[in-house]
């Protein structure tokens, strides 16, 4: 038989947030997988608990991932941690389940604090729809990709970001953003916990005067979907409705389906589009 994976959330500060369960998966599996095997050997020694630790990280997951696999295939059972959270946000945990699925390896959690979702209910910001980006992407192209798509997201944006970089993100944001209700959440469940609310120009003033500390999650507001529907009516405005029906035809759509999105960008009936183009009204 198979041994099975467990996917492991570790506490993201306080270490009395560790799971009953979680302590019951770690001092029974046989082998530990661990992100920084430093870090998880002192949670172990915190409650005094002794397992082979093997490291498996962004940079050698493709190395360490398939050799796990084949342990898991000898019916080796393996608690996979990472230093702070569950395993699978913002590191390579998805990809040893993927490789689990792919081989019919059972794969199983034992859930815990995550942080992005801790900073969300802290922050007081709408927390009915939102998305989790992670940490904004490096490559230049991808982060350009991602910043645009903000202006008009109306949904609650989430991100994690360093220290080093928290101003320069902000101040990224805050350009496409625009100067939007966001968070700041420090430090989570650790004894200088800080929420620092305010718009996205005013905590980079804050945080330009105070240097940041600890690791960050930036919760933003989405946009008011009013207001961006009323910048759409207004910029269908400044073309004909012959222009804006011509428009969507050039790209495919039958006439019929020209006029009804038309209409719906305009905020107005089909009827009414209907008459303008033939003649029955006024543009």
């Amino acid at each position: 038989m198979y041994g099975t994976l467990f996917l492991c959330g570790t506490p993201i500060g306080n270490l009395g947030d560790i799971t009953l369960r979680e302590l019951e998966v770690l001092k029974s599996c046989d082998l530990i997988a661990a992100e920084d095997t430093r870090n998880t050997l002192k949670l172990l020694n915190h409650f005094g608990i002794q397992k082979p630790l093997v490291s498996y990280y962004e940079h050698n997951k493709f190395q360490k991932g398939p050799e796990l696999v084949n342990k898991l295939k000898e019916g080796i059972d393996i608690a996979l941690v990472t230093d702070a959270g569950m395993p699978g946000i913002s590191d390579p945990g998805a990809d040893m389940v993927r490789l689990c699925g792919l081989e019919g390896v059972p794969v199983t959690s034992a859930p815990g604090p995550t942080a992005f979702v801790t900073a969300l209910v802290l922050s007081g910001i709408d927390s009915r729809r939102f998305i989790f980006e992670g940490f904004l992407p490096t490559d230049k192209r991808e982060k350009e990709e991602t910043l645009k798509k903000l202006e008009r997201e109306t949904r609650t944006v989430i991100f994690y970001e360093a220290p080093h970089r928290l101003k320069s993100t902000l101040k990224e944001l805050s350009a496409y953003a625009r100067n939007r209700e966001a968070a700041c959440v420090r430090e989570i469940t650790k004894k200088f916990e800080e929420v620092k609310k305010g718009s996205l120009e005013s905590l980079l003033d804050y945080y330009t005067e105070n240097e940041p500390k600890g690791e960050f999650v930036i919760v933003i507001a989405g946009a008011d979907a009013n207001a961006l529907k009323q910048e759409e009516i207004e910029s269908w405005e400044s073309i004909s409705v012959e222009e804006h029906v011509n428009m969507y035809v050039a790209k495919g759509m039958s006439e019929k389906d020209a006029m009804k999105q038309a209409a719906k960008d305009r905020g107005v009936a089909k009827r009414d589009i209907y008459s303008l183009l033939k003649g029955k009204g006024t543009d």
